[in-house]
């Protein structure tokens, strides 16, 4: 098992290595940094400064004074208030990935908190117990608090966990089971683990593996529409892009040029077949718009992977303890809503494609619906209005959520970005956008099987890949069962890796 250490630089991918099971380790010149900063921190707690969160309410009871005997008691009344979650719990894996970039924050040695308050955090990660927590009740200002306070109830023996085997247990008994004390808060910490934007960056850095995975496998299954429906490839030639230089718009044509070499099947464009629909010809364009959405979704998720998104913050030179406003989410709200809607036009041009693939106005000589004998069976018929239903979903998921606001707090805090709203509608987003493509290379190639003749290179391993899991469709059966045999083909690496840069060799 691979091992992230924290404390230093992390990226998406190192996010979603810890969310799927890899260990931490914590640098050790980072936790040096961070006592550091615990003593500075008391140090100005004990020269009688007011101190937001320690010597004062929360929100709107920043009025209220704190005295020093109930500071340590405040703590744990913060992860107790706060959890008020609700609705199905997040995935595992996001809490990992929230776990850890919360860790990497307190790294930064700007929150004020103990080197044992992040090691125990660590310990928890290793340990394989995963907190519960309901994907339900953050505002996505003043950071993830209710899924955070959730998460770290644990840590004082409350709250529910599941242990390595997926049972669910108290918190009590996954301490116990750990072997360890429940943790006594010291001032500020609770609030150093609650607030900040590490659910949204969590579920970021994954969609940001997601898509990135996504946009690749998109291209090649629209190389294998393409090649499936004989069409013409100078839509893709390197000088066309060259004239309207959208770096996705260029990766995209590259890599669907690519798929199609040698290809015995595919137009030249210099005979009857002058150009194609825009669903195969523009897919370049249109994916390449999507990447775009991608990257600047990308861009600014690593922005909050390495962050410090807590309040108040402890800067050393000179000493002081600032108030301020880092724990918004509204960068990530803006980026999650930007992604979503690349993603519902990737998932509506592959629904165009599939349409085009399976009717019989628009597929040339295959057989209505791909079935080998229309009529008495359906083929791949309802499979089109399947992918229709998703895209219509896809368009209500891509309603930006970023504008949007409810204030709280009786108005302290009056803007709250929603970003993780936004989150969990791009996990759904992705997940519809995965098996919309699912269904068109399982059209794509049975279209191929059905009017043979030689595909391009990577068309024809993608199409090798597919029949691996699923069988030519030769009588009728549940395309929800192809879908779900071809799907971990989209959502893994298998097809992904296939798609490479010419220039470089490297996956994108």
């Amino acid at each position: 098992m691979s091992t992230v250490m924290l404390g230093g630089v992390i990226t998406a991918a190192d996010v979603d290595a810890i969310a799927n099971g890899a260990n931490v380790t914590l640098d050790p010149a980072a936790l040096e940094r961070v006592a550091a900063n615990n003593l500075l921190f008391h140090s100005i707690i004990d020269s009688g400064a007011r101190v937001y969160g320690v010597t004062t309410g929360y929100g709107a009871l920043v009025s209220k004074e704190i005295g020093e005997a109930e500071q340590s008691r405040m703590q744990l009344n913060l992860l107790r208030s706060h959890a008020c979650g609700s609705d199905d719990p997040l995935a595992p894996e996001v809490v990992r990935a929230a776990i850890a970039i919360r860790c990497h924050s307190l790294l930064q040695a700007h929150s004020g908190v103990r080197p044992e308050l992040i090691e125990r955090v660590a310990a928890l990660l290793n340990s394989g117990w995963v907190p519960v927590v309901p994907s339900s009740g953050s505002l996505g200002a003043s950071g993830d608090l209710a899924p955070s306070a959730h998460a770290f109830l644990v840590l004082v023996g409350e709250g529910r966990c599941l242990d390595p085997e997926g049972n669910e247990h108290s918190g009590a008994e996954a301490l116990a089971a750990l072997g360890v004390e429940a943790l006594e808060l010291e001032a500020k910490e609770a609030l150093a683990l609650i607030n900040g934007t590490h659910f949204m960056a969590a579920i970021g850095a994954l969609c940001s593996v997601r898509a990135t995975r996504l946009l690749a496998v998109a291209d090649l299954a629209a190389a294998v529409t393409i090649d499936a429906l004989r069409g013409a490839t100078p839509a893709f030639d390197a000088r066309v892009h060259e004239l309207r230089p959208v770096p996705g718009q260029i990766l995209s044509a590259a890599h669907i040029r690519a798929a199609l070499a040698e290809s015995s099947r595919t137009a030249d464009g210099t005979g009857e077949r002058l150009q194609d629909a825009y669903s195969l010809r523009c897919a370049a364009q249109v994916h390449g718009s999507a990447r775009e959405a991608a990257s600047f979704f990308g861009r600014l998720v690593e922005v909050d992977l390495n962050a410090v998104t807590d309040n108040p913050l402890v800067f050393d030179d000179p000493p002081g303890v600032i108030s301020a406003g880092n724990f918004h989410g509204q960068s990530l709200a803006l980026a999650f809503d930007t992604l979503r809607i690349g993603l519902a036009d990737l998932g509506a041009i592959s629904e165009r494609r599939i349409f085009r693939l399976v009717s019989p106005s628009t597929n040339g000589d295959l057989p209505a619906f791909l079935s080998p004998n229309p009529g008495q069976s359906s083929g791949y018929m309802i499979l089109q209005y399947a992918c229709a239903a998703m895209v219509s979903e896809l368009r209500a998921l891509a309603t930006p959520v970023s504008i949007d606001n409810i204030p709280t707090s009786d108005n302290q805090e009056d803007h709250v970005s929603l970003g993780m709203t936004g989150a969990v509608m791009s996990l759904d987003a992705l997940s519809r956008v995965e098996r919309i493509l699912a269904y068109e290379l399982i059209c794509g190639c049975q279209a191929i099987d059905l009017d043979p003749g030689r595909p391009g290179n990577l068309v024809e391993a993608a199409h090798g890949a597919v029949r691996e899991r699923i069988s030519m469709l030769t009588d009728d059966r549940p395309p929800a069962d192809d879908l779900a045999a071809v799907l971990s083909l989209v959502a893994g690496d298998a097809l992904a890796t296939l798609v490479t840069d010419p220039a470089d060799g490297a996956t994108k």
